[in-house]
């Protein structure tokens, strides 16, 4: 059976009420047959791979991969994907360096497949690290199944988190941010950027995003957001401005006269 997460209500009250349940949810999800099954699946054959080619063409495994780092939808693409993994991540001029989303880049990272790499799927605990990624990118498209924007808060919390660690710049901190996907989505709306925001030059994008940032937060950078409260600041931000955007779709004299011809 598919494991569907409770969620009663969506926006700030649904996100309260999924923080209060979180580990007994996410228990549940664990404990499914079909995900111990996956899990232990890859837990006893992920060592035994010595090669990127290898690992594309276990689909089984792959897919597991692919799920810890919200690729899934990547299953079809394995010639693509073993590229990203061979290629890894010294060069610069590697696949997953010139993609602007740079989850490709943290799964060639993970796996060390590239030249100059060390196989990471070797070391003793890295069946234990890409499972704990698998099971909270498989919970939280659970989560979005039922409740889209839910889904994007628990991927920014994450995710942010991470970013805001790491020691690159703040210019690259940003420029990580615009680079995926779900990030961008909970940045562009928690500060209201215009569709029209996308077409900019990335430079000036980095640019406008850094003064929203710190209109709203006081610093431009992404750094700040390593504080736990200043994350769920910025989550909450998201959350309140997406229902307001949905208030304001449903509202909108095309989407009175659509509903009145119904």
């Amino acid at each position: 059976m598919t494991f569907q997460p409770v969620v009663p209500t969506g926006g700030v009250v649904g996100w309260n009420f999924l923080n209060r349940t979180m580990e007994a949810q996410r228990a549940a999800f664990t404990q499914t047959e079909s995900y111990q099954r996956d899990e232990d699946y890859f837990r006893a054959n992920v060592g035994n791979i010595r090669s990127a080619e290898e690992l594309v063409a276990d689909r089984r495994l792959l897919s597991f991969a692919l799920d810890a780092f919200g690729l899934g939808d990547d299953i079809g693409n394995k010639y693509f994907i073993q590229k990203v993994l061979e290629d890894g991540t010294q060069d610069s001029a590697a696949l997953s360096n010139r993609l602007s989303d740079k989850r490709y880049k943290e799964l060639s990272d993970a796996f060390g497949f590239g030249a100059g790499q060390f196989p990471r799927n070797q070391l003793s605990f890295f069946a234990d690290e890409i499972v704990s990624k698998n099971e909270e990118s498989l919970f939280e498209e659970a989560v979005g199944n039922v409740d889209g924007d839910l889904r994007i808060a628990l991927n920014l919390r994450r995710e942010l988190s991470e970013i805001a660690s790491d020691d690159m710049s703040e210019t690259a901190k940003f420029y990580t941010v615009l680079g995926n996907p779900p990030l961008r989505t909970a940045f562009e709306t928690a500060f209201r950027l215009p569709s029209a925001f996308a077409t900019l030059d990335i430079d000036r994008q980095v640019e406008s995003l850094q003064d929203r940032v710190e209109s709203s937060f006081g610093a431009a950078t992404i750094s700040q957001f390593a504080d736990e409260d200043m994350t769920e600041r910025l989550v909450q931000q998201f959350l309140v401005q997406s229902d307001i955007q949905s208030f304001e779709a449903s509202s909108s004299p095309a989407a009175i006269a659509l509903a009145l011809l119904q």
